[in-house]
């Protein structure tokens, strides 16, 4: 592995990030992981390719790391995101269903973990602030969106059916209160789709750790059921051209509505 992370710059004040997209694992990883681990089941499958071109001019930063070399949506003090709730770690001892994706034996340690966050952890957030900070000179603001997918039934993490669209901005801190009512009023208007604001994904670490309104930097979080965009959400985990399609309307929608609300949420230059 050459690189952690792959940016592409742009001259929107949106930045969308792919904490999870990433399948790259390094060999001497892979061979610690069980044949369950080695599904990787757990990718936000196909998620940077659904956004891919729906708004001109938006920056990207993607991990190319698989979650399970470390989560570079997770604390790095490993603090949990939600208190009292199952959830995956900082370096994941289970998939999400709650079964053992390494070898007897090999579950990463506390030195794996340090040395992970020194590897990838770090260089993604690096980049990603970097980007941040770039588009913030641009435009007095940035407005980080970012992207995820997940199953939409795992009992093991929440009950029931996970609705398609899950907005997250940590009940409300991590942005203006106009991008969120944006987002929220397109996910509503979405027909033949189900949305929740702050249901059981309130937004992760990067959410939290980014915004904040204050400073001129918004941040939300999109969580979509995979079947939205998956023929099936089982391995193969194929990408479903017309669910895709359809989906990506909506999409669209968001973030051309939240680049041209950018201009109003600038600060002052200094």
């Amino acid at each position: 592995m050459t690189t952690v992370f792959e940016i592409t710059q742009g001259t929107s004040p949106v930045i969308l990030a792919f904490p999870h997209t990433g399948t790259d694992v390094p060999m001497e990883i892979w061979e610690r992981l069980n044949d369950n681990g080695r599904l990787l089941a757990d990718t936000d499958w196909h998620i940077h390719t659904l956004y891919s071109g729906l708004l001109a001019g938006a920056t990207v930063v993607r991990a190319t790391f698989h979650r399970y070399c470390i989560d570079a949506n997770r604390d790095p003090a490993g603090t949990s995101l939600y208190p009292g709730q199952n959830t995956t770690g900082l370096i994941p001892a289970t998939d999400f269903d709650g079964l053992s994706i390494w070898k007897d034996g090999q579950t990463p340690t506390e030195a794996d973990i340090a040395a992970r966050l020194e590897r990838f952890h770090a260089p993604y957030h690096a980049a990603l602030l970097a980007e941040i900070e770039r588009v913030k000179a641009i435009h007095g603001v940035a407005i980080l969106y970012d992207c995820h997918s997940i199953r939409s039934n795992v009992p093991f993490l929440f009950e029931g059916t996970l609705p398609d669209f899950n907005i997250g901005t940590d009940s409300g801190k991590t942005c203006d209160p106009a991008i969120e009512r944006a987002v929220v009023d397109v996910t509503a208007a979405a027909a033949n789709y189900t949305s929740i604001l702050n249901g059981r994904f309130k937004g992760g670490w990067t959410t939290r750790h980014y915004g904040r309104p204050e400073t001129g930097v918004h941040a939300i979080q999109m969580e979509l059921a995979q079947s939205t965009h998956l023929t099936t959400e089982a391995p193969p985990f194929a990408y479903d051209d017309a669910k895709a399609e359809r989906l990506r309307a909506p999409l669209r929608t968001i973030l051309e509505r939240i680049e041209a609300m950018a201009p109003g949420l600038a600060l002052p230059s200094p």
